[in-house]
């Protein structure tokens, strides 16, 4: 066994939403600690879910899944085989730290960011560097990563916009940074919530696919979409890297029913428009009271803000009693809030004002 892996604490998940009601008491749980759309699923993608046909239950789905492929590559103007599909990008984070890492390598990623990173960057025995976020603004402190790397460096993680802190960084801060990176590193950007980013009409780093070889870019289903259930996320790179990730993909991956649910996601994209709508006037909102409070957050592109507050175990406690589960745990103090609707909204900020009273 891997002496790494034995060091690595098992993935604790949340408690169900049902099992929690039922412990506190509760009539209902608003879950607002995983970064799920609270609007749901399309209706068209219940349709085709339904009239799947289970007949086809014995039968290995697609393995190349090349109807959910070309819809993608059409919804995006990209080329169909340079993309390669996994269940959630929990598969494709897998992958990608498979066959880049090596003991001893070095990995550079934000802090605090997505957690993933640097789990699979111990469990493939490598050492993770991490850069602090700006405090300000929560933003990727692209100066200080580019004095980290080194002969060493095989990977660097942008999450963008950030997992927690909300922050996005721009394509042209991107390719500025990208420019004086080694060819030799790998620059991957999770882009699981590029949809909520309005700050910029064009905001995802796909363009800069080709210009540089070693950018890797990473969608899900997950967030905007609704489909969290159904773990679909996939990657966009150059052939020879998508070649490499096709190459340790596990065959029949991705199930049909995933397949069909994604792809019907994709057709309704006014499920999609509202959705973004809904939790960017939300999200407002939520800056508005978070600077009236006189609480220290950071400006988010995201479906979620990241808040620091004094007591904040305390504070999360409190709310869940209340019916209202929030992140907790990532950085102390601070709490991660997913921009829930309009009436759950109304209802927390007025918890938080009696809170603070």
């Amino acid at each position: 066994m891997k002496e790494q892996v034995k060091k690595i604490a098992s993935y604790v998940p949340e408690e169900p939403l049902a099992s929690v009601e039922r412990r506190l008491g509760l009539k209902k749980l608003i879950r607002l600690s995983a970064n799920e759309n609270p609007f749901g699923t399309s209706e068209k993608v219940k349709a085709a879910v339904t009239s799947w046909s289970f007949s086809e239950a014995n039968r290995y789905p697609d393995g190349d899944a090349q109807t959910l492929r070309q819809a993608v590559a059409q919804k995006l103007q990209i080329p169909a085989n340079q993309l390669v599909f996994g269940v959630g990008l929990d598969e494709i984070i897998t992958m990608i730290s498979r066959i880049f890492l090596q003991p001893e390598d070095q990995v550079i990623q934000t802090s605090p960011t997505f957690s993933e990173y640097a789990l699979h960057t111990q469990i493939e025995g490598a050492q993770t560097i991490d850069v602090p976020c700006d405090p300000i603004t929560g933003k990727h402190d692209l100066t200080a990563i580019l004095a980290k790397i080194n002969s060493k460096t095989k990977l660097i993680w942008f999450c963008n916009p950030n997992n927690p802190t909300g922050a996005y960084t721009s394509v042209a801060e991107l390719d500025k940074f990208l420019s004086k990176v080694p060819k030799e590193t790998m620059v991957v950007i999770d882009e699981a919530y590029i949809d909520y980013v309005t700050q910029n009409s064009a905001p995802s780093a796909i363009p800069l696919v080709g210009k540089f070889t070693n950018v890797i870019v990473l969608r899900t289903f997950s967030k905007v979409y609704g489909l969290a259930n159904y773990r679909v996320g996939y990657a966009y790179a150059v052939p020879k890297v998508i070649n490499y990730l096709q190459a340790i993909r596990l065959p029949y991956n991705l199930s049909s029913i995933s397949q069909v649910a994604a792809t019907a996601a994709l057709e309704d994209q006014k499920f999609v428009t509202d959705s973004i709508l809904k939790t960017v006037q939300e999200r407002e909102k939520w800056q508005i009271f978070f600077k009236k409070q006189q609480i220290k957050f950071f400006p988010s592109q995201a479906n979620f803000i990241f808040f620091y507050y004094p007591g904040a175990l305390e504070l999360a406690e409190y709310l869940l009693q209340h019916g209202f589960q929030l992140r907790k745990g990532l950085v102390d103090d601070w709490l991660r809030l997913t921009i829930g609707g309009e009436t759950e909204g109304e209802q927390l900020r007025k918890l938080m004002n009696n809170y603070r009273k």
